[in-house]
């Protein structure tokens, strides 16, 4: 049900939260007032470009800089081993293997860029390559010139000499542990790493796998499937960026750039200069977009803040669209195999299940991390005795994995979602009826599945029910079956009405779990000023989601005051010291709970002001619609704007207590919390060329109580385009020596406005125990719930034709392939 908005100066003051706010970034972004890192100018700045490697995997054997150094306007150019005489590290931050995680005996070697010792492995990632470069695109050179355009001609004067080695991008190739794999390679081929000679960087497992294997011996049915997750890229609309100034004199430098985590950034670039955390300063503009891939700063950023300072002059560094799709993180690529035990009633026993996840060229944190997340989150949003469930991280001569909208619940829900399906399909009961019948119970709640995740709350049948009320769902049914039983020839085809396509309806019932955890920590701050307006500082970061505004509310809610008196402040580690940045739908859950409390601190300040200035004990006040009242007489009563101005007037406060009117606090949630929804979509399928139309697409999601509930759905909207995106279109291919063969918006394809169909989007709401606002994450729901919605409904759409599979994305090549393949 899409909601209305309304201006923030028509909403009174305690009745915000809840309330659809026009968001008060828009204007700014929609006249042309934004300001983007790439928008930021300085006297003498240089500007910085990046050699990427044309190999996918080669030894480094010289390269010449001469003729670029000679080139017109060339400032400097620089490689690995200038950085590393100039006394930089020249690595990025490590990711690190933990030893009981990794698969190699005692004597298999260390990693190449680290250190290996009894507490696992340290993989660092040269900001410019070494000695041998491991994916396509990998930065191997810097030059800084005068000119952004000079700096990229003075790109191709650069000479590397390469011997190239066998690459591998395909994940079954490059698992040389097995023996399919084995067999498949011509010779041995050279590994990736040398702490994995058999390029499986980690194993790990999750459950209990005797519980398991037991629930599968005494199952009445068993169902199987091999979905996989295709390779995406992110594609923001503003490419990476940063732009760094250098004081000597008082050894401060200043970086501004597109990023999701302020704090972060600093304290690598602390790690990586060797400066002191307060000589670093942080500031982030406005962010065209980041969905997890601007987390972690890269070689442009970290190196622009290194060349500003050796250079002494401000550098930019603005990465092209082309250098984002070969050198950023991808994400997503895993194949799994999953097999369910049911009963004879149709109930799931238990899983079991087995993911080989690509870690890319080099292992991230997140690349290593987000399988897990994924194999952790296979029972759904089921009701499963026991499940065991194995990972294995495997290397590729491939960009690197990490995270990107949904960082492994998009993978899992897919995964366990498909499934779902499919043992509707071989117990031949509808979709709908399997999960009801599997679901957790909502008196369950709180609840921990058999794969070690634990859920704050849920009504998953609540939201199934309004999704197929919206839908219609027992009448697309009934259509459908009238349709399938007509003979095309005489009635006018499967739709009844000379349309050939076949209709198809997907559901996918799906759970996450975001918003901060349990240790989890995040700031806010509060500053009333003496004339009553409020400035709020937090350490997340908006990259669009709308925080400014919902900070606003929530703060304006508990401070009774217009939510045009409160600003926000994000982005700016000198303003802002401490922050976990925006990532995991963390935001409402962790700022906005921070922002509460240290408003309640202030009114409780605020009361001890009051009630000297009204003669009352502050136990005798309450404080409501912005005023301080002395209960069982509400003419006695002073404003909070009059408090705010006392605050600052030493001679209006109680002798114990000091000047000013403000608070700081860090928020720490007591768990995480599980958003949940249903998502349909009904297709239609045309079997002549494999074309799948998106006819309508239905989502119900629960995030718990809305702060804005207008910002909730135009969230929920933008991930299920991405959903979307990576269910028909989008798919990261590299050929088999390791080319990119998407490295454009040419080849890579993105769902445009005309392909997105209108979104019919309601909630419901069960606040989660594990915050005071009773808020779930909400900006990577969209994406989780839609993928499987569409691939189910295209295989429920092609069903009559034996087609009981299908792999993303679903391309009309694939789809016709697929019909073709079925009925020979």
């Amino acid at each position: 049900m899409s909601q209305e908005t309304v201006a923030a100066d028509e909403t009174r003051p305690g009745e915000m939260v809840g309330t659809s706010v026009q968001r008060r970034e828009d204007k700014r972004l929609l006249t042309g007032d934004a300001r983007y890192t790439d928008d930021i100018q300085h006297p003498r700045t240089g500007y910085l470009a990046l050699l990427g490697s044309q190999y996918a995997h080669a030894e480094i054997e010289s390269i010449d800089t001469s003729a670029a150094e000679a080139a017109d306007e060339v400032i400097a150019v620089y490689t690995y081993d200038d950085l590393v005489d100039a006394g930089l590290d020249g690595t990025m931050p490590a990711a690190e293997l933990d030893a009981e995680d990794l698969t190699r005996d005692e004597d298999d070697g260390e990693a190449a860029e680290g250190e290996d010792d009894a507490d696992g492995v340290s993989v660092a990632r040269p900001l410019l390559a070494d000695d041998r470069v491991r994916y396509q695109g990998q930065p191997v050179a810097a030059v800084v010139a005068e000119e952004r355009y000079a700096a990229f001609d003075a790109l191709d004067r650069i000479a590397v000499e390469y011997d190239r080695l066998d690459s591998v991008t395909d994940l079954a190739a490059a698992d040389s542990s097995t023996t399919d794999a084995s067999a498949s390679k011509s010779g041995d081929t050279e590994p990736i790493h040398e702490f994995a000679p058999d390029n499986v960087a980690v194993e790990w497992e999750t459950g209990d796998r005797e519980a398991t294997d037991e629930a599968f011996e005494r199952a009445a049915h068993t169902v199987s499937l091999d979905p996989a997750n295709n390779r995406v890229i992110p594609t923001a609309l503003e490419p990476r960026a940063a732009v760094a100034q250098y004081q000597p004199a008082d050894e401060q430098l200043v970086v501004e750039l597109s990023s999701q985590n302020p704090h972060a950034v600093q304290e690598r670039l602390t790690d990586a200069l060797g400066l002191p955390r307060h000589k670093i300063a942080v500031r982030v503009p406005d962010v065209g977009g980041g969905f997890g891939a601007k987390l972690q700063p890269y070689s442009g950023h970290i190196l622009a803040a290194w060349c500003a300072m050796d250079l002494d002059r401000p550098v930019k560094w603005q990465a092209r669209r082309t250098d984002d799709f070969l050198s950023m993180v991808h994400a997503r690529r895993q194949d799994t195999e999953i097999e369910a035990a049911l009963d004879d009633e149709g109930r799931i026993l238990a899983l079991r299940g087995a993911i080989t996840a690509d870690l890319g060229g080099y292992p991230t944190a997140g690349g290593v991390g987000i399988p897990r997340g994924t194999a952790g989150m296979l029972c759904g949003a089921y009701d499963i005795e026991a499940g065991h469930v194995t990972v294995r991280g495997v290397l590729t001569n491939t960009a690197p994995i990490s995270a990107y909208r949904g960082a492994g619940r998009p993978e899992a829900a897919y995964i366990v979602e498909r499934l779902a399906n499919a043992c509707a399909r071989e117990l031949d009961v509808d979709p709908v009826e399997f999960r009801r019948r599997n679901f957790i119970d909502t008196e369950a709640f709180p609840a921990e599945t058999a794969l070690g995740m634990e859920y704050d709350s849920g009504d998953y049948e609540g939201a199934l029910d309004r999704a197929l009320e919206m839908v219609d769902y027992e009448d697309v049914r009934e259509r459908q079956e009238r349709a399938r039983e007509r003979d095309d020839e005489d009635e006018g085809g499967a739709r009844g009405d000379g349309d050939d396509r076949l209709v198809g309806i997907g559901l996918s019932s799906y759970v996450e779990i975001c918003g901060g955890w349990e240790g989890d920590i995040e700031s806010g701050s509060l500053r009333v000023n003496a004339d009553g307006q409020v400035v709020v500082a937090t350490g997340t970061q908006d990259t669009g989601q709308g925080h400014a505004t919902t900070y606003a509310q929530v703060a304006s809610d508990e401070l009774g005051i217009p939510a045009g008196d409160v600003e926000v402040v994000e982005g700016d580690t000198d303003k802002v010291t401490e922050g976990g940045g925006t990532a995991g739908s963390r935001s409402l859950p962790m700022a906005g709970n921070a922002v509460r409390r240290a408003a309640e601190k202030i009114v409780e300040k605020g009361e001890a002001i009051a009630a000297h200035q009204l003669e009352a004990a502050p136990e005798d006040l309450e404080f409501a619609g912005g005023e301080f009242r002395v209960r069982g007489a509400p003419e006695r009563a002073v404003s909070f704007q009059a408090v705010a101005e006392a605050a600052y007037d030493p001679g209006s406060l109680p002798d114990d207590l000091d000047p000013g009117l403000e608070a700081s606090t860090y928020f720490e949630p007591e768990g995480s919390t599980a958003p949940f929804g249903t998502h349909v979509a009904v297709v239609a399928v045309d079997p002549a060329t494999g074309e799948v139309d998106i006819e309508r697409f239905v989502a119900v999601d629960d995030v718990g109580p809305q702060v804005n509930p207008k910002l909730v759905e135009g969230q929920i909207i933008g991930g299920i385009a991405q959903g979307i995106g990576q269910a028909l279109y989008e798919e990261g291919l590299y050929d088999e020596s390791g080319n990119l063969a998407t490295a454009s918006l040419q080849d890579y394809a993105i769902p445009k406005s005309l392909d997105i169909p209108d979104i019919e989007w309601d909630s419901t709401v069960t606040p989660s125990p594990n915050n005071p606002l009773g808020v779930k994450g909400v900006g990577e729901a969209g994406t989780i719930g839609s993928m499987a919605a569409v691939v189910n409904a295209a295989i429920d759409a092609l069903e009559p034709l034996g087609v009981d599979d299908l792999d993303m994305p679903l391309t009309n090549e694939r789809v016709w392939t697929a019909i073709q393949d079925a009925q020979d």
